[in-house]
Formats: structure tokens, sequence, C-alpha cells
């Protein structure tokens, strides 16, 4: 039997985390010019390298000299306390990584036969918008919007009116760029706030989705509350979550060294069973509509496995194209950026910690190959769930 992970109940242990790691002044003074880069090199070299330093002391405190074979339940709740600058600490480290490597839109997907990354990627934003229902000219929140690649997506296929929500100033610059130049800025908007305690009224949204950005939450039932307080009654939420499945075994050394390796990788306080995620659902008051594992193909659809890209099984790329992109997702590719952002750093051109995040980042992506192969975790669990009417 799987050991339970905790899930706090609700968000009572708000960071009380200074604001000179908070504060918008520490974001701008620290990305500089990168806002209007998109992802990659010259980004990274530009950043204020002293702050740059602080960013990463004060995301990777959380895991510098602790030992995974001994962590306690206090070294946990001390992540979960501090979520928000942790949370923020992460994307300001990644954001140009992850826009190098993945693209607008950070996060993962099914593939079909015949079909590019770009179109999976696409084809798996549609298939959460037919979901939950959106229809044209609702009103509609993405919770943890990164750099409003969903967001964008959802008014094409929809022609909806998107809310992007963010705790990332840098992410949102770079949202309403790329928004600017789509041509769409009239049917988004992205606002700066904690999706624990969400900056909108009661009942403002006809519907609301996350692509794997819950996770964050220090719990799942504080976020699914907040959800369900901004949702109009009768609207529905769709949820891609990051999930332990039920085969997670944490006092199996193994499993917990590969949930610490992504929880680390990938700026996770508090992940948790998909028992858990369930539970949170219904504590939350929202009524389960649909809910199941996507990256288990039970009917045989897909060409190839969510995780491929990173695990550096070319067979899977369909265009020569897409052979060429997806090296630099692949683990060859992480080190081979590591070597170099490691020789401008010897150079003082780049910020001496973006190595060690990449590292970090690499050895995470490893941890997520491995959990997807043995099946003790899921990127893609499909929650959909509607909130009760009055």
């Amino acid at each position: 039997m799987a050991a339970k992970m905790e899930m706090e109940a609700a968000p009572t242990e708000q960071t009380n985390t200074s604001t000179a790691f908070t504060s918008s002044a520490f974001d701008s003074d620290l990305h500089r010019s990168s806002a209007s880069s998109q992802g990659g090199l010259r980004a990274l070299i530009s950043k204020d390298k002293v702050l740059h330093s602080l960013a990463m002391d004060e995301y990777f405190k959380h895991w510098e000299n602790k030992n995974v074979e001994n962590e306690t339940e206090d070294m946990r709740r001390a992540r979960r306390k501090d979520y928000s600058s942790l949370t923020r600490q992460y994307y300001n480290l990644t954001t140009d990584i992850y826009e190098y490597a993945w693209g607008e839109s950070l996060h993962f997907c099914r593939f079909a036969r015949g079909e590019s990354f770009s179109q999976a990627i696409a084809r798996h934003e549609h298939y959460l918008g037919a979901c939950i229902g959106i229809k044209e000219d609702m009103k509609v929140l993405d919770v943890g919007c990164g750099v409003g690649g969903p967001a964008r997506e959802m008014v094409r296929f929809t022609g909806c009116h998107v809310t992007g929500l963010n705790i990332s100033e840098y992410q949102l610059k770079h949202a309403e760029k790329y928004s600017r130049r789509a041509g769409l800025s009239h049917k988004l908007e992205f606002v700066q706030g904690d999706f624990m305690a969400m900056p909108f009224p009661d009942s403002s949204f006809d519907a609301v989705y996350a692509f794997e950005a819950t996770v964050h939450a220090p719990s799942l039932e504080g976020v699914y509350k907040e959800i369900r307080r901004v949702l109009k009654p009768g609207g529905v939420v769709g949820i891609y979550e990051w999930l332990l499945t039920e085969e997670y075994d944490n006092d199996n050394l193994a499993h917990r060294r590969i949930r610490v390796d992504i929880e680390q990788a990938f700026g996770i306080s508090n992940m948790v069973n998909i028992s858990d995620g369930l539970a949170a659902i219904e504590a939350a008051g929202l009524e389960l509509v649909v809910h199941r594992d996507l990256a288990v193909d039970e009917d045989r659809l897909d060409y190839a496995p969510w995780y491929w890209p990173m695990g550096g099984d070319l067979r899977y790329a369909q265009t020569i194209w897409e052979l060429i992109s997806t090296l630099k997702k692949t683990r060859w590719g992480v080190m081979l950026a590591s070597v170099f952002l490691g020789l401008l750093a010897m150079l003082h051109i780049a910020p001496t910690g973006a190595k060690k995040t990449l590292d970090t980042m690499g050895k995470g992506a490893d941890a997520l190959v491995t959990a997807g192969r043995q099946g003790i975790f899921t990127p893609m669990y499909l929650l959909v769930a509607r909130k009760p009417k009055l």
C-alpha cells in the first residue's frame, strides 16, 4: 500500500518572506532588459548577477543540505509556508530556459501520429477547452497562466475572453508582449496575484482552467476553494494536475528521491497523490464531473508517451525539424547548454547560478521520465468539476 502524502486542509501557512524578494522592484532590477527577449542565452546574460545570486539563494535554501533519506514533515511544511516566494523565484530563474526549450505553452501533452510538437500542444489545450464547454464571449480565468500560450490558444479556438492570473511579474510581461504581437490584446487580460487569494470578486467567471499550475499550491483544497469562489454558479473548471499515482510509495526511498528531484527542479512545495486531489475537489465544494489520467493510454491512441521529448528517444520525431528542435529538450541538449553556460559564467558573462539551475532542471527531467516509465506520476490528471447552482 502506497504511503499517503500529507495535504494541508487550508492555506493557513502564508509566506512571511521579506518584501525585498517579492517586490516589483526586485524583479525589474533582476531581469533588466531581458523582459523584451524571448528566453534563451540573450535573456540570461542580461540579468543582474548580484540579484540573480540572491534569487538562487532564496529558492535553493529549501533543498540545500537536506537529506532525502531523512526528509521530515517539518521540511515540507517549511516549503508550503514559503510557497509564494518559492514559486516566484523559481520562475525568475527558469522562465528563459523554458521559453528557449519548450516555447510559449509550458506544459506537457499527448502525441498522435502525424502531428508536430506544436500541434500536439494545441490539441491538448483544445481538449481541455472542449471538456469545460468554453464558448464565444465567455469570461474565462486561466489560473497560473505562464507566458500566456494556452490563453492565446483558447481565444483563437473559442473566441472567449481570458484573464490570466500569475504570481510571476516577469512571465506576465512576456505574456502581454506575445499577446500584442499576436493581435489578441483585446481578448486577453493579465493580472498579477496569488491563486491562494485571488484578486477577483465572487462569481466573476463563466469558466476556469489550469494547465499544470496548481501543483505549486501549498494546498490543493485551498486553491480549489478559491476557484469555486470566483466561478459563477453552474460554472465549470478544468484542470490538468501534476499528481503522484497510487503506485507511488513514500516509504520506497527510490520513489521518494524521484519525488524530491521533481519538486526541487520544478518549484513544487507539496506534491500529493491522486486520491488527495480528488478529496480536495470534494472538500472545496465542487461537483466532480470527469476525472481520469490522460497519461494512461487505455485506447492505444497515442503515438508516443508524454515524456518522450525529454527522454531522448528520437525515434518518435516525425520530421527532421522536429528531430533538431527536440534535441535541446533532451538530456544531451541540457548537458551541452550547461557546459556552455559554465564557460560563460567563468568569463563573467552569464550569472554563475544559471548552470546550477539548468543542471537541477535536467535532473528533474530525468526524474520525470523515470516516474513516467514506472507509472508513479502523471502531469495530466484531468479534473473537470462544476460549481453547484444556487
